[in-house]
């Protein structure tokens, strides 16, 4: 039974899973999320904020929190924030899934976290991760002495031993307050990803945003690595903010694990919604601003500019108006893409901002009739004839909208193959002005033949 994201969100059971860096916290993660939602390397540390996703083991729905594995002598000013995401998480959990590598044993780091999670007063699951083969005999065998009581041999990476975590966990799982019939659809929330160069204060904004310290920041570039995701509610609107990691030019990418935090915030703008470029005022509409924006649009997506850094700026209104002109000549497939100027420190404009998302959203999911659509179509071409193909001229059949999201519309005429891109672009800026598709993406496809939505 596969149990949908809206039941694991609403009755999932709240699973925490820590321990010291590189034990296979990520990887178990992904295996009870069904996909890869977390980054997995082999470097140590590699997960820093908390990361939220659902998921399931068997018929028990899971709302599942990997942390960051925390060291005792760690110089990385990171490390402070960390253990702050980790304790928050432990707050939350119904349960705490407490891994250690069974191939290594139990080491001081190990002994250092039992001591913590003793205090928390939560449940605690130990697991024996790495145990494929006999190699993790030992360590399982150690691990008796940390009082956790049984530990659980499993691998996380080739899914053995699931069968024990589930015989586990299902103690805890007491099943929803109300039968599946009684339950209120919930309204799917709008998904808004943050995305931008490394170092313009996307976490920030991020933070500002809900209220409250929910991933680390530094004035260093690339402390966002996985793409964090949170649900929460602006006026009344479902909202899905996820963070990501800053975008460089590809050339610049050379590392594997920044290669996959960039993979991540690639995936975050196909299924998002909205998607937020935030620019530094002082640098502004860099080629690689202008490079992400493309992306954003070539995917269909609705675009929000978030100028940060504004109360740096001396000559606001002359920079606005710069700017403005140069969206127009760098990004002439929209028009209109909103542009916000604000200050993520200060949370200044912040509520512009989402007025700013809410809007472009609503024109992004607008449809128009199939009789208005013709109506106006009638007196487009009346105004512009299409031209003349071998001393004819083509002929303009039917327009019709055939999906949203980005708007989608399809041109019957006679010839369509001939039909110039020059005319194309007429229609389609016709359509931007008539019924206000500003500021976001809109397809035509030009098709012949006879029209499919005619009475016959």
């Amino acid at each position: 039974m596969i149990l949908s994201e809206t039941f694991c969100r609403k009755y999932g059971l709240q699973v925490t899973i820590v321990g010291r860096p590189n034990v296979g916290k990520s990887t178990l993660f992904n295996r009870l999320c069904g996909k890869r939602m977390a980054i997995v390397h082999d470097l140590p540390g590699v997960t820093r904020d908390r990361k939220e996703a659902f998921g399931q083991l068997g018929d028990i729905p899971l709302k599942l929190i990997d942390t960051a594995g925390l060291e005792d002598k760690s110089e990385d000013p990171l490390m402070k924030g960390m253990k702050v995401q980790v304790l928050e998480a432990l707050r939350m959990a119904d349960v705490v899934l407490f891994m250690i590598d069974a191939r290594e044993g139990i080491t001081p780091l190990d002994q250092a976290f039992a001591n913590l999670l003793r205090k928390t007063g939560r449940p605690i699951i130990l697991v024996g991760n790495k145990c494929e083969g006999k190699e993790g005999t030992q360590g399982i065998a150690e691990a008796w002495g940390l009082g956790f009581g049984d530990p659980l041999p499993i691998s996380s990476e080739h899914g053995l031993g699931m069968d024990f975590l589930y015989e586990a966990l299902l103690p805890f799982y007491k099943g929803p307050l109300v039968p599946e019939a009684e339950k209120e659809e919930e309204q799917a929330p709008l998904q808004m990803a943050i995305v931008g160069r490394p170092n313009v204060g996307k976490s920030t904004l991020f933070n500002q945003l809900i209220g409250h310290e929910r991933v680390l920041t530094g004035p260093e570039a690339g402390v966002t690595r996985d793409a964090i995701a949170i649900d929460w509610e602006y006026e009344g609107h479902p909202l899905r903010l996820i963070d990501t990691a800053g975008l460089r030019k590809r050339a610049k990418v050379t590392e594997k694990l920044e290669w996959l935090a960039t993979s991540e915030s690639l995936t975050a703008v196909q299924y998002a919604h909205v998607v937020i470029l935030v620019i530094d005022a002082t640098q502004p509409l860099e080629k690689q601003d202008l490079h992400i924006a493309s992306q954003v649009i070539g995917e269909g997506r609705c675009l929000v500019l978030a100028l940060n850094k504004w109360d740096l700026i001396p000559n606001k209104q002359e920079l606005l108006t710069h700017l403005r002109a140069r969206l127009t000549t760098a990004l002439p497939q929209v028009r209109g893409i909103p542009l916000i100027p604000l200050s993520a420190l200060t949370g200044k404009n912040k509520e512009k901002l989402l007025d700013a998302v809410l809007g472009i959203y609503e024109v992004w999911n607008r449809r128009v009739s199939t009789s208005k659509l013709n109506r106006w179509l009638e007196g487009l071409v009346a105004h512009h004839p299409p031209p003349l193909v071998g001393g004819s001229r083509i002929k303009i059949k039917y327009l019709t909208q055939i999906k949203t999201r980005p708007p989608t519309f399809v041109l019957f005429s006679s010839k369509s193959t001939e039909l110039p891109d020059s005319y194309a672009k007429y229609v389609i800026n016709g359509l931007r002005e008539a019924f206000d598709f500003e500021g976001v993406p809109v397809r035509l496809y030009i098709r012949s033949g006879k029209n499919p939505y005619a009475e016959k």
